[in-house]
């Protein structure tokens, strides 16, 4: 025999959630989602592994669109192991039921990770920017002719004020630890 990778089949809908959910559009829910939908193993068995065969095959071509295009490389690391399981089977020699695989998907792993530390500083560089820029702007209101009365009304010099803070603070060492669990910011466009 050979192994046939079942479990790209993933959760499954059971009787029970077809009744409760499905009977809201169908009249006999049953009807339309048998034992034999919702569980094709019970199939003839050469159907059952010529369908996962077809679905493993979808996946592998799915996932080289990554590795031909390079967006393989944007990849968090545990999508990245995925794409190469879906595409060639392993990653680094480890198969996707690998513990080590595994493990790449726990917050502690991913926050460890050089591509969500990268997040992080790209975030840090995009605020220090925009703080600058919006303290540019403000400073620069400030002293364009005929507009005190709206630079007092619109209280730009507390705005001015909040600005340089926000960027004293973007620009502290800290602040990475400040941002540290966030999504960051996507270096793609940077």
């Amino acid at each position: 025999g050979r192994a046939v990778p079942a479990s790209r089949l993933g959760y499954r809908i059971t009787h029970n959630f077809v009744i409760k959910y499905f009977g809201r559009v169908f009249d006999n829910p049953s009807a339309v989602f048998t034992k034999e939908i919702l569980k094709p193993e019970v199939q003839d068995l050469g159907v059952y592994v010529d369908g996962i065969e077809n679905l493993v095959d979808a996946q592998r071509k799915s996932a080289l669109l990554y590795f031909e295009d390079g967006t393989i490389e944007d990849a968090c690391p545990p999508l990245k192991a995925v794409l190469h399981c879906m595409a060639y089977g392993h990653y680094n020699g480890k198969i996707i039921a690998d513990p080590e695989i595994r493990e790449m998907f726990t917050r502690e792993e991913l926050i460890s990770s050089d591509w969500y530390q990268k997040r992080l500083l790209t975030k840090q560089l995009r605020d220090i920017g925009h703080w600058e820029k919006s303290t540019k702007i403000l400073e620069d209101f400030v002293q364009k002719p005929g507009y005190s009365l709206e630079v007092n009304r619109l209280q730009i010099a507390e705005r001015i004020e909040m600005a340089r803070k926000q960027l004293e603070r973007a620009k502290n060492p800290k602040y990475l630890d400040a941002i540290n669990g966030t999504i960051g910011a996507d270096p793609i466009h940077s």
